[in-house]
């Protein structure tokens, strides 16, 4: 049963910009895994990130930290739970789809129970 879907989108350079701007912002977003990644993966990952919390329903945001974007053998991107986070979705599938093209990054996240 899908117990919830999330979608996020996500401007490349407005991202850039944000950044840029403020100083600690990829280290308080990103896990230093995630930190070794180009612009528009960092991009999408922060959109997968607000498409978990969006899905979750989390009125009050989650770590960061908490959910990192990995990608698997094969390629596929799926989270790596910690946390707080690891204990919401204990139980679930949460299954990830990530894209970036033309200046847009983007995410699709669905928690299935079984």
């Amino acid at each position: 049963m899908i117990d919830g879907v999330g979608i996020d989108v996500v401007d490349i350079e407005r991202f850039k910009t944000s950044l840029d701007r403020t100083p600690g912002l990829v280290e308080k977003l990103f896990t230093a895994h995630e930190r070794t990644k180009p612009l528009q993966s960092l991009a999408a990952r922060f959109a997968a990130k607000e498409a978990l919390a969006k899905a979750l329903s989390a009125n009050n945001g989650l770590a960061w930290h908490d959910a990192e974007v990995i990608n698997l053998e094969n390629g596929k991107p799926a989270f790596l739970f910690r946390g707080e986070i690891a204990e919401l979705v204990d139980g679930a599938d949460v299954h990830l789809s990530l894209s970036h093209d033309a200046g847009i990054a983007s995410a699709i996240v669905i928690v299935e129970r079984r």
